[in-house]
């Protein structure tokens, strides 16, 4: 443990190579499954990463994102990978840590749009207390032709210039990503990161899903102090305030 914590709080990610079961995944695959599915469940919380750059006869998402998909599936609120995930992220950054919120983002098969450069502290509201660990869950095997996560350590606290794709969708920011690297992990795997770190994942050109569920930690008073301003995760991704 202490490797782990010292390698997140140097590099600013880490990897775990096996937080969940075969048959945990398998019970979170069936979950996503339904929630993808069930468009009418998570209208309003439902987005493509990918902005609307496909045809309107063209209907497919891409880069398919479902914010707080806990509070529409009681299943997976209650799915024991939210305490294993949130025991690593106390064991990383403090005891008072907790979720904040959770999100899926599915990459379709043959989509091969990328997720580009940013730092998830670009969408956040500026807060006192900077610490933050995003946890990235693999629910399939993921690689480079798939769409793995690809990190580059950012050693300050600081949040790059960020802009929207044409179309809406992800942020995105230039930086020299000279040095970044590519972290596959088998199903059930993770990678946690803080809001300032660097990351991007390549398009998928294979003919299964990638599929993440992504559940973002911050202290508790950091929580109160969010939804006092009105932030609960649940409305559009803008830039941070």
């Amino acid at each position: 443990m202490d490797t782990f914590k010292k390698n997140f709080l140097s590099e600013g990610y880490v990897a775990i190579p096996e937080l969940l079961t075969t048959d945990e995944v398998k019970e979170l695959q069936a979950i996503y499954n339904q929630l993808l599915s069930e468009k009418e469940k998570t209208i309003g919380l439902r987005s493509d990463l990918a902005g609307n750059t496909v045809a309107e006869n063209e209907k497919m998402e891409r880069i398919t994102q479902i914010m707080r998909p806990s509070l529409v599936e009681e299943k997976l609120q209650n799915h024991h990978v939210y305490q294993k995930a949130l025991q690593w992220a106390k064991q990383l950054l403090g005891d008072d840590m907790d979720l904040d919120f959770d999100m899926l983002i599915n990459k379709a098969p043959h989509t091969n749009t990328e997720t580009p450069w940013h730092q998830d502290a670009a969408y956040w509201i500026d807060l006192p207390d900077k610490r933050a660990a995003s946890c990235w869950i693999a629910l399939d095997n993921v690689h480079e032709e798939n769409g793995c996560m690809w990190f580059l350590p950012v050693k300050e606290q600081e949040v790059l210039p960020h802009q929207s794709l044409s179309g809406g969708g992800a942020l995105y920011c230039n930086s020299d990503t000279t040095g970044a690297q590519a972290v596959p992990l088998l199903a059930g795997g993770c990678t946690f990161h803080d809001g300032f770190t660097l990351h991007y994942s390549k398009g998928n050109t294979t003919n299964g899903p990638r599929r993440a569920l992504i559940l973002n930690f911050r202290p508790k008073q950091m929580i109160l102090l969010e939804r006092e301003q009105g932030m609960d995760h649940t409305g559009d991704r803008k830039k941070r305030s």
